[in-house]
């Protein structure tokens, strides 16, 4: 794709919409989780999944990983400025699919194939 062909929509789109990356950005705005908090608050998500979302999150700026030094070491994750800035999109996620989807349990990809 050339400069005249840019389109930052998509590359955003691209981002969102890899599997567990809202859920995980949803979890971090309430503050920095450690790893095995942060996947029982995504829940569903497996650990290598997890790390790897994690570290891609991380890669892109999105997320910060701060190692402690306990014993044993504990490692926290976090959202990074523009990590936080995601919590506008959230909102509007929220504010669109309130006024526009039913009121129903959760919709999920079981209850989808059914």
């Amino acid at each position: 794709m050339d400069a005249a062909e840019y389109c930052p929509v998509h590359d955003a789109i691209q981002l969102l919409q890899g599997k567990w990356t809202l859920h995980i950005v949803r979890s971090l705005l309430s503050g920095p989780m450690g790893f095995n908090e942060l996947g029982r608050a995504v829940g569903g998500c497996n650990p290598a999944t997890l790390k790897a979302r994690l570290d891609y999150l991380e890669q892109l700026g999105l997320v910060t990983r701060t190692v402690h030094s306990f014993m044993p070491p504990r490692t926290s994750y976090e959202l990074a400025p523009s990590g936080v800035d995601l919590q506008r999109v959230i909102d509007a996620i929220d504010g669109w699919a309130r006024e526009h989807l039913p009121e129903t349990p959760a919709l999920d990809e079981s209850a989808a194939a059914s």
